[in-house]
This record gives C-alpha cells, sequence and structure tokens, in this order.
C-alpha cells in the first residue's frame, strides 16, 4: 500500500500527505484477549508508517460505533447526500423526508454494524444515538456495532454451539478425534479444528467443554435449511427491554430509507452473482440461489472455482445463509422491505466502506456549518440586472396608465 502510494502521489506531496491507520474488530478482539498483543502489532504498524515519506498522524483501534458512523458517512458522502445547496434547491431540499440518506450495512469478520437515521428514534437507548451537524444540517443516527457476530467469528460461535450441544456424546469418545456433521458446509468437505485454539477466542470462551480428543473433524451436509435452523440460534430474540430490539435485547428504531450493504455483504453477494441486476432480487430469489448453491457437492464447486482459495471457497454457502439470517432474523428485513437493500461494492471510483469516512473526519472535510454560497458569475449577474430593469420598466409603465386613463375610461367606470 506505501509503495503504491509512492507511486500515485507527487514525490513534492509527500510529506504533506496525511496517514492514518485505525483498526477495527479483528484487534478490538485481540486486546480482549491479549492487550499487550494488540500494544505491539499496533506499534509496529506505527513504525512502518513512520518509515514511509508521509505525515504519519497515529494508528489507533477505533469502536464499534465509530466504525458503524464512518461506514454510513461514507457512502452517503459518495452518493452526494451531504452535497450543499442553496436559493430554491435548499428550499426544496429541506423539503425532503429524513430518508435522502441511505441507511449503513457493514459486515466484517469480526464485527457487523447497522447505522441509519430515523424518525422514530427514541431517547430508550442514548448509548445508541449519535449526532452529526453536516454542511449546516443536523443528523440523529442510530448506530450499532455487533462484536462476534462478522461473518468469521459467527461461524465460530455457530460450531462452539454445534458442539456444545453434542459435548456429551463426545465426552464418552476415547479416541483422539472425532467428527462434526455440519450442514453449512458443501457435501464431502471436510475441515479438522484444533479444540485448544478453537476455545482460545473470546466470541467462542464462554462455550468452552472439556473433551477428550484434540482435533475435531468437521464433515459437511449441504443442507441449507438445517444450516439456516443452526445460524438462527445465534440470534437471541427472547427478551427485548425496548420498545424494539433487533437480537440479544439491543434496542433498534423501525427500519427506514434505503441502505447500502458493504464489504462482506457486498463480496459474498457479488460471488454468488446476486448483485448484477440493475435492480435488487426478489427475497425468495436470493434464497433459493443461495440454497442451490449449498446443495452442490464440494468436489463439484471446487472444480468450477478453482482459482478461489479453498477455506474462502469452503465458506460461502454458510455466509449467503449467515447474511440472510442476519438481515432476516436479525434485523427483521421483510419480502416487503428487501428492496430497501442495495450491495455496494464501489459509488463511483471509490469503495464504500468506513475507511473513507474515517478519513473525512480526521481531516474536517466535511465541514460543521454550510459553507457561503459562490458569488455570481459574470454571466448571471448581467442576466439579473436584466431581468430587474425589465421589472422595472413594466411596473412604470403600468403606473403610469393607472394614472393617465383617457377620459372616456373614466367616465365609464364612474
Amino acid at each position: 500500500c506505501l509503495q503504491q502510494a509512492k507511486e500515485v502521489i507527487p514525490s513534492a506531496q509527500h510529506k504533506e500527505t496525511p496517514v492514518y491507520l485505525g483498526a477495527t474488530a479483528g484487534m478490538r478482539l485481540l486486546r480482549l484477549q491479549n492487550e499487550s498483543a494488540a500494544d505491539k502489532v499496533l506499534s509496529s504498524v506505527g513504525n512502518t508508517l513512520r518509515s514511509a515519506p508521509f505525515n504519519f498522524q497515529g494508528a489507533r483501534i477505533i469502536t464499534g460505533q465509530e466504525e458503524g458512523a464512518y461506514g454510513w458517512i461514507t457512502i452517503n458522502y459518495l452518493l452526494g447526500n451531504f452535497k450543499q445547496v442553496s436559493g430554491w434547491k435548499k428550499l426544496l431540499h429541506s423539503l425532503k423526508s429524513l430518508s435522502e440518506t441511505s441507511g449503513a450495512l457493514d459486515l466484517g469478520g469480526a464485527s457487523t454494524q447497522i447505522t441509519f437515521v430515523s424518525k422514530d428514534l427514541t431517547s430508550e437507548s442514548p448509548e445508541n444515538q449519535l449526532y452529526f451537524r453536516l454542511y449546516g444540517k443536523d443528523y440523529q443516527v442510530y448506530t450499532h456495532s455487533f462484536l462476534c457476530y462478522g461473518k468469521d467469528q459467527a461461524l465460530q460461535q455457530k460450531l462452539a454451539r454445534d458442539l456444545q450441544a453434542t459435548w456429551i456424546d463426545f465426552y464418552f469418545q476415547t479416541v483422539e478425534n472425532s467428527s462434526l456433521p455440519d450442514p453449512c458446509f458443501h457435501k464431502g468437505y471436510e475441515r479438522t479444528i484444533n479444540i485448544s485454539d478453537f476455545f482460545k477466542n473470546p466470541c467462542t470462551s464462554d462455550k468452552k467443554k472439556q473433551l477428550p480428543f484434540s482435533q475435531l473433524y468437521i464433515k459437511g451436509e449441504g443442507d441449507y435449511q438445517k444450516c439456516r435452523e443452526n445460524i438462527q440460534k445465534l440470534f437471541d430474540k427472547s427478551n427485548c427491554p425496548y420498545s424494539s430490539c433487533s437480537f440479544n435485547g439491543i434496542y433498534l428504531p423501525p427500519l427506514q430509507g434505503d441502505f447500502g450493504a458493504f464489504s462482506a455483504f457486498y463480496f459474498v453477494m457479488n460471488f454468488l452473482n446476486l448483485t448484477s441486476e440493475p435492480n435488487p432480487l426478489a427475497l425468495n430469489k436470493v434464497t433459493s440461489t443461495i440454497e442451490s448453491f449449498c446443495a452442490r457437492p464440494w468436489q463439484e464447486v471446487k472444480t468450477a472455482y478453482h482459482h478461489i482459495k479453498e477455506k474462502y471457497l469452503s465458506e460461502y454457502c454458510f455466509s449467503g445463509a449467515y447474511i440472510l439470517s442476519l438481515l432476516e432474523n436479525g434485523y427483521e428485513f421483510t419480502e416487503n422491505n428487501w428492496q430497501m437493500i442495495h450491495f455496494l461494492g464501489k459509488i463511483g471510483s471509490s469503495d464504500a466502506g468506513w475507511t473513507l469516512g474515517y478519513m473525512l473526519n480526521l481531516t474536517n472535510m466535511i465541514p460543521a456549518e454550510e459553507p457561503a454560497g459562490p458569488p455570481l458569475s459574470h454571466g448571471s449577474y448581467v442576466g439579473l440586472m436584466v431581468l430587474c430593469s425589465l421589472v422595472l420598466v413594466s411596473m412604470l409603465l403600468f403606473a403610469w396608465l393607472l394614472f393617465h386613463k383617457p377620459k372616456c375610461l373614466q367616465k365609464g367606470i364612474v
């Protein structure tokens, strides 16, 4: 990345070009697991960036709330929703509803975020609210980040739950390893997991069990419906202390407006060829496509996509099913409002994601107040003067006719 930046940015501007590094959920998890290791990673990365010819501004781990907010800023900035307007356009702009901004759905490996403006946002859960003033306009934004619910950590959680559900059967097995059938992998696929490494993860450590073997063999079944049933157990909908919730007792106001879904949301759906249509596909079409993909034998999938690394290829079935579970069961998108979701890889030539919003915020490139409007151009000034002159002449002519009417007309009026 640094080498490419050196080539793209003119050398005369290297010293004045700021460089920022923000780390997200993977590093948040590492910090929970081993704080000193996380500090060493940031220190090492910082040293490397300092050695580059740019103006390094620091490396830090951002919060989940920041990650959600910066993703929301990115897509609305790229879509032009923050652009300042003036005159009659400003009046028309002010009459638009709050849905003029798009919500943001971000999915990474370790966390997922949902962020949007809602007119029904209440004060029930202030920790999920952010306030922005951009270009002279106020935005009250809902955001929440679910740590351990990125696609990679969600898979770890699911496997831990499956293992927990059958641990009694495993406990009485004295062999060095045992197998676990998994409907979220293709039939014919096998994977080996080291038990000791598996439960070191903060997302699975609470489900740790003493097992009489050191390795676990995963054997794929390729059953989409069973996979969805297993995944849905990750979303606890049993308790909601607010007027409405997403899952795990987290407040969620009613969904409103369009949503841009990016990062892994886009990568997975694009692999499954579900993003090429000009308009979003119907939910039942998306579901049937993922179900058909999961049902394909592993050898067939491996042959068809031989250019993709096996680890990533093997998880697309789970990832597709997980995305639908998260959106349907977690956030309660339905057949009726599924069309609100737009899977975005790029907007124009820029990547959809949180990083641009992070940079815009740190460099103050989006002002809080609306900048003063530019002065009129020469052509506009001349046109305005001509219009004013015509209006003035018309008013004088009208006044002259009003006070100098012919006598016959005056008698007629009498």
